[in-house]
């Protein structure tokens, strides 16, 4: 079988059965693995953050002639910038996913999957010896973290062209599996890095530039390390064994030709996410500014910034920006998938905040009866990606994503507010862990209606839109979405600061009501342009 197939109708059912579906699945369990790898590098954060707290790494910022009060003041400083790491790789990862939106129909999936896998390795090692310093600079940290994005990107240009694969009936379906079990990989990474830390293959270097050999530090390095072999694999497996259709990709490609358009586009993406990490970082400019700012010179660079032939296929893939539904979904699908990347991302370090340094006025007081939290973390994000199929699976079998979207919405508000009700009880509490099991419960809830509720709408937008719009669709409401794994931990480390986690989670019900609202007024309502897609 040639990489390219210029012949594919998955609609006939002929076709399907006699040459598409044993193409398809070859293409859809290549793809699995290495989006599973993406996730994983892209929110490793989450748990990174938690380890730089627990070793003490102070990227350089405390010195010896500092007074207990500078260094009590700094050290809130350095708490604030270990949530700003998973934010920046939220940023990076949400703004690559909006030239990854495009990039199936410009590259080629086969070619596409691949070289955005094998650029996974540069975080990867990269992370493995910035971790073996304990004095390594926060800005070093930064721009991996940033790097970490492409992980995030990887996302929209992989459910764009799975979507290509198969006929409607099975979209929910094989697009939940691409997404649920990709997502699968928070929650393998939420519990393989705590593992891999156990494991001293190499030495590290302490605060006093000591080497330190057979300790928890000398294995941290192994949170970037135990990604590189996989990493390798998968994208060996996407070279080899994935394919080009002509459905998504009307002028395939050759090799060289996809593998080089992919890779202008996706720096086109770095540049803004590099823009927006500085104006994060460096000019503490307020996200809700620096979200559209980036959002806007990414697809400013993407529409001048590229040669006449990929901007004939973007202008025509851009007729997605006038569909008022585009818009519906995007704020939708940002309720489910968003929630879901975003609380993957804050999980951990919330639970640390509120039951291990439980003390806000004394940032180095540690609850010595505080849970394992690093031990049960893994389970909302597994929760939510291993119930993502089934919300699609369910909408395909009573042939509506809307109905199954509302029924997850109404208690994906309930749940939200069970945690803020909890959260405070903790916080007025003199042994918060008493509330660590309710908490931790109505979180695995809220993680549980984030996945139910994205598959849904992985039945919805192929229902509402044609195939040549569904594809780009599904990307751009997934980079949008991605946002909020940088909007939710960055929202929470500010409500952290001010000692009320509690209100995030208030805006954030406000916000799924209104989500609600929306996807009855045009899905189910009596007035609904589109019923029940």
């Amino acid at each position: 079988m040639s990489v390219n197939i210029s012949k594919w109708n998955v609609e006939d059912n002929e076709f399907w059965q006699s040459t598409g579906k044993k193409i398809a699945t070859k293409n859809l369990w290549i793809s699995i693995p290495a989006l599973l790898l993406a996730f994983a590098v892209w929110i490793m954060w989450s748990v990174i953050a938690t380890k730089l707290k627990e070793f003490g790494y102070n990227f350089g910022m405390i010195t010896g002639d500092m007074n207990p009060e500078e260094i009590t003041a700094k050290l809130k400083e350095i708490n604030s910038l270990y949530y700003t790491l998973p934010a920046i790789a939220g940023l990076a990862g949400a703004t690559l996913r909006i030239p990854n939106s495009f990039l199936i129909g410009i590259g080629g999936g086969r070619n596409v999957i691949f070289i955005t896998t094998a650029l996974l390795l540069i975080p990867a090692i990269g992370v493995g010896m910035a971790l073996q310093d304990i004095n390594t600079p926060y800005m070093t940290f930064a721009v991996l973290a940033m790097l970490s994005g492409f992980g995030g990107g990887n996302f929209a240009s992989s459910m764009s062209n799975i979507s290509y694969f198969f006929p409607k009936k099975m979209q929910g379906t094989s697009l939940g599996l691409n997404a649920g079990i990709g997502n699968l990989g928070v929650g393998v990474m939420q519990k393989v890095i705590p593992v891999v830390v156990g494991l001293f293959l190499f030495s590290a270097i302490g605060e006093g530039g000591e080497v330190i050999q057979n300790s928890p530090l000398a294995g941290v390095q192994n949170a970037g390390w135990v990604w590189v072999p996989l990493l390798v694999i998968a994208a060996i497996a996407a070279y080899f064994g994935m394919n080009n259709v002509i459905t998504g990709t009307p002028k395939l490609p050759g090799a060289l030709q996809g593998i080089g358009k992919t890779l202008l586009m996706v720096f086109l993406g770095l540049i803004g996410a590099a823009v927006g990490s500085y104006m994060l970082v460096s000019l503490k400019v307020n996200m809700w500014i620096v979200l559209p700012v980036v959002i806007l010179l990414t697809l400013a660079l993407m529409k001048f910034a590229t040669p006449g032939e990929i901007k004939e296929n973007l202008n025509k893939q851009f007729a997605i920006f006038s569909n008022k539904h585009n818009w519906v979904m995007t704020i939708i699908y940002t309720m489910t998938f968003g929630s879901f990347i975003g609380f993957s991302a804050a999980f951990p370090k919330l639970c640390q905040d509120i039951f291990v340094y439980s003390d806000p006025s004394n940032p180095e007081f540690v609850n010595p009866n505080a849970p394992d939290f690093l031990m049960w973390v893994f389970l909302g994000p597994v929760i939510g990606a291993l119930i993502r199929p089934v919300g699609g699976w369910l909408s395909d079998k009573i042939n509506s994503g809307a109905k199954v979207t509302a029924f997850s919405t109404i208690v994906q508000i309930a749940a939200t507010l069970a945690v803020a009700y909890f959260v405070i009880q903790a916080r007025n509490a003199d042994s918060p862990e008493q509330y660590w099991w309710p908490f931790f419960a109505s979180f695995m809830v809220l993680f549980l209606t984030t996945g139910i509720g994205n598959g849904s709408t992985f039945r919805s937008i192929p229902n509402i839109f044609s195939k040549e719009q569904a594809g780009p669709v599904l990307g751009w409401t997934s980079a949008i979405a991605a946002y909020g794994a940088f909007i939710i931990p960055k929202v929470f480390g500010q409500q952290i600061a001010a000692g009320t986690p509690e209100l995030a989670l208030y805006g954030f019900a406000v916000y799924y009501f209104i989500c609600l609202l929306l996807n009855w007024w045009y899905y189910q309502g009596p007035k609904a342009e589109i019923k029940n897609p």
